[in-house]
């Protein structure tokens, strides 16, 4: 069953990644309220709880330093209009030594009411942003809680994981294609129900802004005002008043004992107006809609050994996506106006570890985007197909105390861009130390 309350040391063992899992608790029914991902656990719960996350890597590939661009730039749903200078990459690893963005939080219960929480990360030029800021309620009745600012959405098993919790270095293919480098984030508002049965189950549905790169994309005035006339950006600067984007997520997790769990989830995403500016063959902008459907599921096993010797955790995920669009603007063909563009992709990955020996665990993740991939154009019936990318993984993980975790990896890509097949090998050695108390992370 879900551990739902951990002790200090536990949650701080799933910050630094280490294989303490905490004690198991009972499942308490409808006054649970829902595991959050930033439950309270400090001794005087009025202070906050501050954390800093200090994360950093050397970095090769074999690409000439570009492997990290490569990934980003795969075929299908987002890329097929090769040229597209809105590519969505998400590069970010130089060759050599990198320091990722420091993760500060800050946690505490406001009152008897409202728990609040807060996410920002320092960039290595100094600039900070802020990723997650929000409350949950303390007090409803009947498992019902109410989470309401900025936060990772509940969809799926991996979305609502910090980087620091990831158990492999980069994002995974689907969602970082699919969702976003980042997975979905939005402002917005989400209402969960843990109703009192024999077992954990939880349902969630969350009205969102809409304000993202990939699902729920709306380029908007800044973008369209460099490459499309005046008259064009008064018509389509503007987004349809939010919420835009609605989710919907339901969990279940059957008991099978102290030493086993697994939980099992399905999820929906549906954006309202996607909007998205395109320049080849020439500026264009395309409206509509986007919708994504994927299941989760997640297996683990807590060995009766100290320090995760013997614990073992599988870990999957299945998204299929269609954005249906339609051409509302186009500067080289008016009479290609209101034809239909629909895209088509899906992607899932699988992923484990095990631990081998006191401290220290292996893990293996597959990754695949595109085994359904295309483009069909509605009015000349015209259709499109793409390439699958796909990409192995392989880590070894040391974490000597709970606090800091060393980690190396090996990843091999195969993407198929829109100038042919590529393939990239990356090696990583990554280091990740926690600082301060953080609340305990869910299952």
């Amino acid at each position: 069953m879900p551990r739902i309350a951990m002790t200090l040391g536990a949650a701080l063992a799933l910050i630094a990644g280490g294989p303490a899992w905490g004690q198991s608790a009972p499942y308490l029914g409808a006054n649970a309220g829902g595991a959050s991902s930033a439950e309270v656990t400090s001794g005087n719960r009025f202070n906050p709880d501050i954390s800093l996350i200090l994360e950093g890597n050397a970095y090769y590939d074999d690409a000439d330093g570009e492997g990290d661009d490569l990934v980003g730039m795969a075929e299908g749903i987002n890329h097929a209009h090769g040229g597209d200078d809105h590519g969505h990459a998400h590069g970010g690893e130089a060759p050599g030594l990198n320091l990722k963005p420091t993760e500060l939080f800050f946690s505490a219960s406001v009152d008897p009411y409202f728990d609040a929480f807060v996410q920002a990360v320092i960039n290595d030029d100094g600039g900070v942003d802020l990723e997650e800021a929000y409350f949950t309620t303390r007090a409803l009745p009947a498992g019902l809680r109410v989470k309401g600012g900025k936060f990772l959405s509940g969809i799926g098993y991996h979305n609502e994981k910090h980087r620091h919790q990831w158990q492999f270095i980069e994002q995974n293919l689907p969602y970082q294609h699919l969702l976003g480098a980042h997975g979905l984030m939005d402002t917005g508002v989400q209402l969960t129900w843990t109703p009192a049965t024999p077992f954990y189950t939880r349902f969630g549905v969350e009205a969102l802004q809409g304000d993202q790169a990939v699902v729920g994309r709306f380029d908007g005035e800044e973008a369209l005002e460099s490459e499309v006339p005046d008259n064009v950006v008064d018509r389509f600067g503007e987004p349809k008043q939010g919420p835009r984007l609605f989710t919907a997520f339901a969990k279940a997790a059957p008991n099978l004992g102290y030493s086993h769990e697994l939980q099992a989830g399905v999820f929906g995403v549906f954006a309202s107006d996607q909007q998205e500016l395109h320049t080849e063959p020439a500026d264009h902008i395309l409206t509509g809609q986007y919708w994504l459907a994927g299941t989760d599921w997640v297996y683990a096993y807590d060995a009766p050994h100290q320090y995760g010797k013997g614990d073992i955790k599988l870990q999957a995920e299945y998204l299929y996506a269609v954005k249906d669009l339609e051409v509302a603007y186009h500067g080289a063909n008016a009479a290609a106006v209101g034809d239909r563009r629909e895209f088509t992709q899906d992607g899932f990955y699988l992923q484990g570890r095990y631990g081998f020996a006191a401290n220290w665990r292996v893990g293996a993740r597959y990754d695949m985007v595109g085994l359904t991939n295309d483009k069909a154009v509605g009015t000349t019936g015209m259709a499109a197909d793409y390439d699958a990318s796909s990409r192995v993984a392989a880590n070894l993980t040391w974490t000597p105390t709970h606090f800091s975790r060393i980690q190396a990896q090996w990843s091999r890509a195969a993407i198929a861009t829109a100038d042919g097949d590529d393939t990239a090998n990356q090696y990583y050695l990554r280091y990740v130390l926690s600082m301060g108390q953080h609340g305990a992370h869910d299952f």
